[in-house]
């Protein structure tokens, strides 16, 4: 269930006040979990497919191949595959080099989000009045 608008302010406020009182807390609790996947995750992970898309050529051509497994092929298409994971969900989380309390420098973008979900959130709530009216 979404948050209303009051409800998103009110928790904004105790997070930027948290912020503002203890930053090694607010960044102790924070942990990087919750942090969005930086530029660098998603440069690892291409870093990890390209390693990876070798590796299952050379052990193409490789003579190596033990009870007729090619080993290192298996091993590049492993570390082609982890690669992908990584690039795809730094890609699909958005990718923002932002921390959670920072605003984006053209201040636009994330405020246009919000106001989208605040005006769902408001008309569901308008929908649900209605409902709960007639039904008294």
């Amino acid at each position: 269930m979404p948050l209303s608008e009051h409800e998103q302010r009110l928790l904004d406020q105790i997070e930027r006040a948290l912020y503002a009182e203890d930053p090694k807390f607010a960044s102790t609790v924070r942990g990087a979990r919750l942090r969005k996947p930086s530029r660098r995750r998603r440069l690892q992970g291409v870093a990890l497919f390209v390693l990876g898309v070798a590796l299952l050529v050379i052990g193409v051509m490789l003579p190596f191949k033990p009870a007729g497994i090619p080993v290192v092929s298996l091993l590049g298409f492993l570390v082609m595959f982890v690669g992908a994971l990584l690039t795809l969900t730094a890609l699909r989380q958005g990718g923002s080099d932002q921390e959670p309390g920072e605003e984006s420098p053209g201040g636009g973008g994330g405020a246009a989000a919000h106001h989208r979900r605040s005006s769902f959130s408001q008309r569901m709530e308008e929908r649900f009045r209605k409902r709960f009216d007639e039904e008294r």
